[in-house]
């Protein structure tokens, strides 16, 4: 077991590296003042979110952005970041425009999500309540379960594997359960749910801090995801020994409504 954990600078170095493959760009990319546009590949170290290439996918680390587009949209999109910081390309003024943009070719923004890194320690953790580890061959008994939609995936993905999960235990029930996927061979995204009636008791931050330790034991680099006005989820990556990092957006087609007649 490889327990050495990347200090801060190492952390942050490794990310961008990953957004490189991500979003076929060079890792310094994301250190520039001016924004940059590439063109989208299915690297084969990129995280696997879709087995085919995004139409859009736009990232921010500090003050530029950096998109992965179709070539059909670099000419527009080569005008509209003209003069534009790169972060502010994700409020909601300039998101109307770019989702404008989109449609035209059938697609539309998805959510923006907000992502965090881990600060590079153990953080202590004392649940006061029962909790097991189970790793992948135990997992696939609870996929299906609407209880648990953050925490692990709706089905077994062996592009991004279920690979460790936390359960908090109120004897035979289920009250909480966090869970990571193994995004890239270093990256292992965390996710979390605890049943409505055990919130408030800081189990959701505990499961948390439970996995980003075992996580950082593996020699993984944890890291944690949430939307804009999920404040719950917010509050618990804070309390859990994470730091904000970047923000990444994509799109999706648009689908069509079908109607009976």
């Amino acid at each position: 077991m490889n327990t050495a954990i990347k200090n801060s600078e190492e952390i942050l170095s490794a990310l961008k590296q990953q957004l490189a493959y991500d979003f076929n760009c060079r890792a310094e990319d994301f250190d520039k003042d001016e924004n940059i546009i590439t063109l989208p590949a299915l690297n084969e170290k990129r995280r696997v979110f879709s087995k085919e290439t995004f139409f859009l996918q736009m990232a921010t680390l500090v003050n530029n952005a950096v998109i992965s587009a179709d070539q059909k949209l670099h000419p527009w999109l080569a005008e509209w970041v003209k003069g534009k910081t790169g972060f502010w390309l994700f409020e909601q003024h300039n998101y109307f425009e770019l989702n404008d943009k989109l449609r035209e070719f059938g697609y539309k923004l998805n959510l923006t999500h907000h992502m965090f890194l881990p600060v590079p320690e153990l953080v202590e953790v004392a649940p006061d309540f029962e909790y097991k580890f189970i790793e992948t061959a135990q997992i696939m008994n609870y996929y299906g379960r609407p209880e648990f939609p953050n925490a692990i995936c709706s089905e077994f993905k062996p592009e991004r594997p279920d690979v460790l999960v936390v359960l908090a235990l109120d004897g035979e029930k289920i009250m909480g359960m966090a869970g990571c996927s193994a995004d890239s061979q270093q990256f292992w995204q965390i996710g979390i749910d605890v049943l409505p009636e055990y919130r408030g008791r800081g189990i959701g931050s505990a499961l948390v801090k439970l996995l980003r330790n075992e996580t950082f034991r593996r020699g993984a680099i944890p890291y944690y995801g949430t939307s804009l006005s999920n404040l719950r989820s917010w509050k618990i990556a804070l309390a859990s020994g994470f730091k904000p990092a970047w923000v990444e957006c994509e799109s999706s087609k648009i689908e069509k409504i079908k109607f009976e007649k």
